[in-house]
């Protein structure tokens, strides 16, 4: 299985790439007062019609697309998009992992349906910073429900984001009594997940550098 590279950009948006397939999740617009992400993508998923989720037109290359539920399968990415508190989640099986992205996922009571079809994440791209998504304390609850192998938290405070009051990721840390370092980006390939207790790892913002 090939490595994997995860670098977040800020809020729910990320760049994953392995080899020369890059999949984008929640592209921002620049109203959000922070700046766009612009690279190249081969997928492109949204987890919420709205321009803090779904700036498609910022990203270079010609994206596929998604952005409502169903089973997709592209360049060797399986991808399974489910309808959850009027976002679409994102469970993504790719280089032998499982990852899931919720979005501004809000509601901390995840219906058994939806729990059954994430099963157990090897990644869990998780809000942590309220701001009409999860708070640290309900995110702490949706971690513990799920049992992923990593958690990489989201959408909280960063330098020039001023459209939401969002909490900052140090009370998300202290919820769940945990105090990793930053990383500038998370390499990772299957072998590297571990068993047992889950992982915090909290990646450096590039739109909050």
């Amino acid at each position: 299985m090939a490595t994997m590279v995860i670098t977040y950009y800020g809020l729910s948006c990320f760049k994953i790439q392995s080899g020369s397939t890059v999949l984008a999740i929640d592209p921002f617009s620049k109203e959000s007062g922070l700046t766009p992400p612009r690279f190249e993508t081969d997928v492109a998923l949204s987890t919420r019609n709205h321009p803090l989720h779904a700036n498609m037109e910022s990203l270079a290359g010609n994206p596929f697309v998604i952005q409502n539920p169903g089973e997709y399968e592209i360049k060797g990415i399986m991808i399974e998009g489910i309808a959850a508190d009027q976002r679409v989640l994102f469970v993504c099986e790719w280089e032998g992992m499982r990852l899931c992205h919720v979005g501004s996922l809000a509601e901390k009571n995840i219906s058994d349906d939806v729990r059954e079809k994430i099963e157990a994440p090897d990644i869990l791209f998780l809000p942590v910073g309220a701001g009409g998504a999860l708070d640290a304390e309900e995110a702490v609850h949706v971690m513990n429900i799920l049992e992923p192998r990593i958690v990489i938290p989201m959408y909280y405070a960063m330098p020039g984001f001023k459209e939401l009051p969002l909490q900052p990721l140090e009370k998300f840390l202290k919820e769940v009594g945990a105090t990793p370092r930053m990383e500038e980006k998370l390499t990772i390939k299957k072998k590297d997940i571990g068993e047992g207790e889950t992982q915090i790892i909290p990646l450096t913002p590039i739109a909050g550098k």
